[in-house]
């Protein structure tokens, strides 16, 4: 749930943004397929009193936190100048860097900060697409990799991103990746796979439940049809996947063994009542 200093249309202060996220976190406490989590924006939008605040709840609680962290250059240097460190290290001081963390976009980083990341476990959600639109940087993500840093992938919010397409996510971070580390052979398909499956399930915390396929876990699934002209032929199913461009071939979804999609349709949701509140709220927005 979302926590600022500042007033927003959701909430009036730090105090309402906690409270009506832990009436949320309360309300699911028993869904075995809701895990409600601390969503601090950014550095920069929440003072040392806020942050560990939010900090102290989170270990309590055990539940995740994420971040907008190290995005841009202007984020650095208004750090240096207000706090005299840059965020990572003011994160540290205020005891959010632990395994519970998630830092989104990491682009402006040093070996510094990679070995706070480390010592600390915490996990880096990389968003190419976003970055990309918002000319933020590019984060290092084989370097990290070659760290031991846990990478998963993210999209952002749709101001920053459009689609939101996963699919899309790992073509980007394959590309993205390959140039930053200035090597053809930086992030295979195969781990920008994993970024986006077992990766994302350990830097939540979930790893024993989901993000693979295997014995015991959630039966998370998605089946795609491969049989479309532009799919043929296929002789590496992985790089299928990565690189041609197959979200609109998935036909069935599973989240925890229940079909939610099943040859393209939803199986649980009115996509016409879906498509009349998407243009309701557009009217709204456009109003204000």
């Amino acid at each position: 749930f979302p926590i600022i200093d500042f007033p927003t249309p959701y909430a009036k202060d730090f105090d309402r943004y906690m409270d009506k996220g832990l009436a949320v976190a309360d309300t699911y406490r028993s869904n075995d397929l809701i895990r409600v989590g601390f969503g601090p924006h950014a550095p920069y939008t929440l003072c040392d009193e806020s942050l560990t605040r939010v900090a102290t709840l989170a270990a309590e609680l055990q539940a995740p936190i994420q971040i907008h962290l190290h995005e841009s250059e202007t984020e650095i240097a208004t750090s240096l100048d207000q706090h005299n460190v840059r965020p990572i290290e003011r994160l540290k001081r205020l005891g959010l860097l632990s395994p519970l963390l998630q830092a989104v976009h990491m682009t402006q980083i040093d070996d510094d900060d990679i070995t706070s990341l480390v010592e600390s476990q915490a996990h880096v959600i990389h968003c190419p697409k976003s970055n990309l639109k918002l000319a933020s940087g590019l984060s290092p993500v084989q370097k990290l990799h070659d760290a031991g840093v846990n990478v998963a992938l993210g999209t952002d919010g749709a101001a920053s991103n459009n689609s939101l397409d996963m699919f899309s996510e790992l073509q980007y971070a394959a590309l993205v990746g390959k140039v930053v580390a200035n090597d053809a052979c930086a992030i295979s398909a195969k781990q920008s796979l994993e970024m986006a499956t077992i990766n994302g399930a350990r830097a939540m915390g979930l790893e024993k439940c989901i993000g693979s396929l295997e014995k015991g876990k959630q039966a998370d699934v998605i089946a795609l049809d491969m049989d479309a002209l532009g799919q043929t032929p296929m002789y590496r199913p992985e790089s299928h996947l990565v690189y041609s461009q197959v979200g609109n071939r998935v036909s069935h979804v599973w989240v925890n063994g229940k079909a939610l999609l099943s040859d393209y349709a939803l199986k649980t949701l009115n996509e016409e009542q879906i498509k009349e509140i998407a243009h309701r709220w557009q009217s709204r927005i456009h109003s204000h």
